[in-house]
């Protein structure tokens, strides 16, 4: 076979890494000993275009430059035979080539730099802290734990509903009595899950988007933990809800709970056309045919100026120092009120940060047969990285290094330098099972909820845990982006999926071991500048191993990890230490099973 080189992460083939900013002109290189090659692409939607390359001594170039879109494009060799996107992004000889993908952002696109080299912390604030001057009211209709050591309800009621009514009491002042905790595991980023009025623990199904909810605190208490936080060295981001709000709201008020009108109760509420309505009152659309989540029409102009106005939602919490959003269900959200948000958070606040939930990869993300533009420079900064997420967990439960591979190459290939170094890199959240429950070897196969709230690790099971809990957040700390500790975690805390992933914070159980190798890694990080916005370079990749460099002008450190039975040795001149046990090294490394490295030059 023809022999044939193409690689897009190769500034030889390709001049630009990753996605490209419009205008700027790019080179494409392809080696082999072919008569003519062709560059075809097209933009997204659109029909191709075919360019012939110029013949050089061993390979094929052309350069060219785009204009604001994404596009793909593939190498035509003219006789039936195309060079497309293989494994690990290869060039690869085919009659039905899969195409490589080539994203251009408009040239203003910025994003803040300020989260680079980051730790984020996500907390869920009735879970998190209850100060002992928590304001624990007996709100009719709320259910209040007298053990903090109860687990949620997750059983459903007579009904056969989980009302999501019971409450822990955690508060905003409990998150400030606890800000030199946060501090100590070098937290830069608070996230908190929704904080507004609402009926359930969860507060997705927002009341009042202008108060904060009574058992949490009050506004000013808000203000007060921003400007400590601040004080601290931490910003606060909060969860933007804005795809639907609750039944039991001031919008819809189908219980009569408010004051004014809603409407559920009226046509003639100036909240009427907010919403969509199939058989007025009691048939109307809804957030995944939930009928507590009633669905907001995201186009009613009335809508849009309350969330995105001059005096709206998002000034409103922009003005007290909030420092930015993670929009909830963004894929669910429209393009135009997406870009009509981002114009409001940047007039508000430039160095805002705008984050989407988005579980695939958001550069080609498909929403309702619609391909959506999140990077292209009109939308979001960041997404949680849940495709990361899911390859860091499968390397470290079965040594998948060719999947993590492949999915740390396709992010660096398909998105913005800019956007890479801030994406909020996910282990675990309140939607999915907590990290050391995640990567145990728990058999959930036909478990009921009473079976996996009973499943607690221990021994040997809970060691390798353990283990691999270590070895994914050293990933998670050490690749682009930046970790997202999900509050808990970091001390080991168990639970499977909604809401035994919500338990209140074993403040009195803490795993000492796991909550020390939280801070080291948070401490490495910060004192490394390699971990702003520096390069990636993969080593070494096999089953159970994997090994690459981050590098920042002068600045190197290489990461290893080997977490199956098979021996690895590494060879260098002059001597490394190994920043998580002090180790030092001359000229060599044997790495064994279960070896976690960061490693640094050492003089």
């Amino acid at each position: 076979m023809t022999n044939c080189i193409f690689n897009p992460l190769d500034k030889f083939y390709k001049s630009a890494k990753g996605a490209v900013k419009a205008g700027k002109r790019i080179t494409f290189r392809i080696k082999g000993d072919f008569e003519k090659v062709n560059f075809l692409y097209h933009r997204d939607g659109k029909e191709d275009f075919s360019l012939p390359m110029e013949k050089r001594s061993g390979y094929f170039e052309l350069s060219a430059s785009f204009s604001v879109g994404l596009y793909w494009y593939k190498f035509d060799l003219n006789n039936g035979l195309y060079v497309g996107c293989g494994s690990a992004l290869k060039g690869e000889i085919t009659d039905s080539p899969e195409d490589y993908q080539l994203s251009v952002f408009a040239t203003d696109y910025a994003v803040p730099e300020w989260i680079n080299g980051g730790i984020i912390y996500q907390i869920f604030p009735d879970r998190f802290f209850r100060a002992e001057d928590a304001n624990v009211k007996h709100v009719a209709g709320r259910v209040i734990h007298a053990d903090l050591h109860e687990d949620p309800v997750y059983l459903p009621n007579k009904d056969g509903e989980v009302l999501n009514n019971d409450f822990f009491g955690g508060n905003i002042r409990g998150i400030i009595e606890k800000l030199p905790y946060l501090q100590a595991l070098n937290v830069s980023v608070i996230y908190l899950n929704p904080i507004f009025k609402a009926y359930s623990n969860h507060r997705y199904d927002t009341g009042d988007y202008m108060q904060i909810d009574s058992m949490l605190g009050t506004e000013a208490d808000l203000s007060e933990l921003i400007s400590k936080a601040e004080k601290a060295g931490i910003k606060i981001i909060l969860d933007g809800v804005f795809n639907h709000v609750g039944a039991d709201s001031v919008y819809f008020n189908k219980y009569g709970n408010y004051p004014s009108l809603g409407a559920y109760q009226s046509k003639k509420s100036k909240y009427y056309q907010w919403f969509n309505f199939i058989d007025y009152p009691n048939d109307y659309a809804s957030w995944w045919g939930i009928k507590t989540l009633p669905a907001v029409n995201k186009r009613n102009s009335d809508y849009i100026n309350y969330i995105c106005g001059e005096n709206g939602v998002i000034t409103h919490y922009l003005g007290l120092g909030v420092k930015g959003l993670r929009l909830d269900v963004v894929d669910e959200l429209p393009s135009e009120f997406v870009r009509t948000l981002r114009k409001r958070v940047k007039i508000s606040d430039k160095t805002a940060l705008i984050i989407g939930e988005v579980w695939e990869d958001a550069s080609n993300k498909i929403s309702y047969g619609v391909r959506r533009e999140y990077f292209l420079g009109g939308e979001l900064d960041s997404v949680m990285n849940y495709p990361l997420k899911n390859a860091i967990i499968s390397f470290v439960k079965y040594g998948d290094g060719a999947a993590l591979s492949s999915t740390v190459k396709s992010q660096i290939d398909h998105y913005p330098k800019q956007t890479l170094d801030c994406l909020m890199n996910i282990l675990s959240t309140h939607d999915t099972a907590r990290l050391l429950s995640a990567v145990s070897d728990s058999d959930l196969n036909g478990k009921s909820k009473t079976e996996m709230a009973e499943i607690v690790l221990c021994g040997e099971e809970k060691a390798a845990a353990v283990f691999r809990l270590k070895a994914a957040s050293l990933l998670q700390y050490t690749l682009y982006g930046v970790p997202s500790v999900y509050y808990g975690d970091e001390i080991g805390m168990q639970g499977f999926f909604d809401p035994l992933n919500r338990r209140y914070f074993a403040w009195d159980n803490i795993d000492e071991d796991i909550l020390s190798w939280y801070r080291l890694l948070g401490k490495i990080r910060t004192e490394n500048s390699v971990f702003k916005c520096g390069d990636i370079k993969e080593l070494y990749v096999s089953d159970g191993f994997y090994s690459f460099i981050r590098k920042s002008g002068t600045s190197e450190l290489l990461i290893v990890l080997n977490i199956k039975n098979k021996r690895f040795s590494l060879q260098f001149k002059g001597k490394l230490i190994n920043l998580l046990d002090g180790k030092v090294y001359t000229d060599g490394i044997s790495i064994e099973k279960n070896f976690l490295g960061i490693f640094k030059k050492h003089d």
